[in-house]
């Protein structure tokens, strides 16, 4: 192409084309939805964990330092409102797809 990378004659640019799958079958290579889906879940399971022992360490008179706890009280609730987003967002493009008309 005379050192045009990756861009056609015309100007347009020329993108790989994704090798050809069988209907159905997920890409390869990536990681697959409910694997992400099942690593951040717990994710925020762990963060919560976390929250509840720093709690539970400044209760218990382990710690005297208040800033750790809230810190991982904010970090807990932050990531739980993130992941019930999320599934909202899931089950909205759920419910669009069902309704969609074939």
């Amino acid at each position: 192409m005379n050192g045009m990378n990756a861009i056609g004659a015309a100007g347009a640019p020329q993108w790989p084309k994704p090798p050809a799958r069988a209907a159905g079958q997920p890409a390869e290579g990536g990681p697959k939805f409910g694997q992400m889906l099942r690593t951040y879940i717990d994710s925020v399971d762990e963060t919560q964990q976390l929250s509840a022992q720093a709690v539970r360490d400044l209760l218990a008179g382990r710690t005297e330092d208040v800033v750790p706890a809230i810190t991982q009280l904010a970090k807990a609730d932050l990531s739980f409102k993130l992941l019930v987003n999320v599934r909202n967002k899931v089950i909205e493009a759920y419910q669009t797809t069902m309704n969609m008309q074939i």
